[in-house]
């Protein structure tokens, strides 16, 4: 027979351990070693060495039995370490309370208390100039409200809800099981209320005792300036209605931002391509650049190679995290014109003449090398 191993080591506790930090520790170790939510094919055992170590340790007599002559001093009080948890292990209806009625959400347990309703998401798409300056938008959505007939208590009106007897108002029952491992105490929805904790006399006609109706609702939206695409809003208070007078929820809103035709974003900056001549190239002009805050002068200086970028300062997104406005970037294409006529073809001979260039209109060779100045 395996030697028991010591029930402070078990417990990973020291021997001046107080009786709140005990039990601290052997909530943690009963919740990961349970059977129940343990993948470990040895849980049981450990779980039961674990309990066993918490009886004799919680209980003064026993501790005491245990300091001073181990082992042998709980023969006749620990037992199997399982017999009896309904009368010697103090806390131990405390962590199954924890296990099956919220700690690890299951089991059939209920809540009768107030509940926030859920959560709800809505997507919606904007242009890049709603998403840049911000927009106010009208959304409809479907959710569940507090029935404003009974307003929220499931009965008709006139009518009165009673406290169950059977469960006490607390929506649950609780069963002792014998196992082979000693009892277990399961708690589980109580059946005469249903879990609701709670008798209706007559059901609200509209909402059918629910205490809630699903409803189409407006919701004016303020979008911010300068969301990106990918974004998510909260909205406190406009999901769905709680439970039980618990409060609404929260919407979502993701945002989705579509392409503009001409205009690209870059964090909190914009950019664009704008095409210019040869002759504006070479000798400098002024053109006007379309940004989504109206038409802007750029002045293009003489000798503007192909793809130069141009800064135009503080026409692009606001930012949300710094109280600035990006930048307006404009990247300059010259465009060599496909054909030519005799007026331009002249034009074209005398400037090649000036710069030493043999020309000839009909070697491919040298149009070619013409246009990959500029593309």
């Amino acid at each position: 027979m395996a030697e028991k191993q010591d029930y402070y080591k078990i417990l990973g506790v020291s021997r001046d351990v107080s009786d709140d930090e005990l039990k601290q520790a052997y909530r943690k170790l009963a919740r990961s070693h349970h059977p129940d939510v343990s993948d470990d094919s040895q849980a049981e055992d450990k779980f039961k060495e674990i309990t066993e170590a918490y009886r004799v340790l919680s209980d003064p007599e026993k501790r005491a039995a245990y300091d001073q002559y181990g082992h042998a001093g709980t023969n006749g009080t620990a037992g199997g370490g399982f017999g009896g948890f309904g009368g010697g292990a103090a806390g131990f209806e405390d962590i199954f309370d924890m296990m099956f009625n919220g700690g690890f959400g299951g089991r059939g347990a209920t809540r009768t208390g107030p509940q926030q309703g859920a959560d709800l998401r809505y997507d919606m798409q904007l242009t890049l100039e709603e998403a840049v300056f911000g927009v106010e938008k009208e959304i409809t959505i479907q959710r569940w409200e507090t029935c404003e007939d009974c307003n929220g208590s499931g009965a008709e009106h006139g009518t009165s809800v009673h406290t169950c007897e059977v469960c006490g108002g607390s929506g649950q029952v609780r069963r002792a099981q014998k196992t082979p491992f000693g009892q277990f105490v399961n708690v589980v929805t109580c059946e005469n209320c249903g879990g609701s904790g709670k008798i209706i006399d007559e059901k609200c006609s509209t909402c059918h005792g629910q205490g809630r109706v699903q409803q189409k609702r407006r919701i004016n939206i303020n979008i911010p300036p300068g969301v990106d695409d990918g974004s998510r809003l909260r909205v406190s208070g406009k999901g769905e209605a709680g439970q039980n007078g618990g409060p609404y929820g929260d919407l979502y809103i993701f945002i989705r931002v579509l392409s503009h035709s001409r205009i690209e974003r870059d964090g909190d900056d914009l950019r664009t391509h704008k095409n210019i001549s040869f002759v504006q190239a070479s000798v400098g002009a002024d053109v006007h650049v379309d940004t989504l805050d109206g038409t802007v002068n750029l002045k293009i200086p003489a000798g503007t190679q192909p793809g130069t970028t141009f800064r135009i300062e503080k026409r692009g997104v606001p930012s949300r995290r710094r109280n600035r406005r990006g930048d307006f970037y404009v990247t300059v294409q010259v465009v060599v014109p496909k054909k030519l006529n005799d007026e331009q073809m002249g034009a074209l001979s005398q400037f090649a003449k000036a710069s030493g260039e043999e020309f000839n209109p009909h070697d491919k060779t040298l149009w070619a090398k013409i246009k990959g100045l500029f593309e």
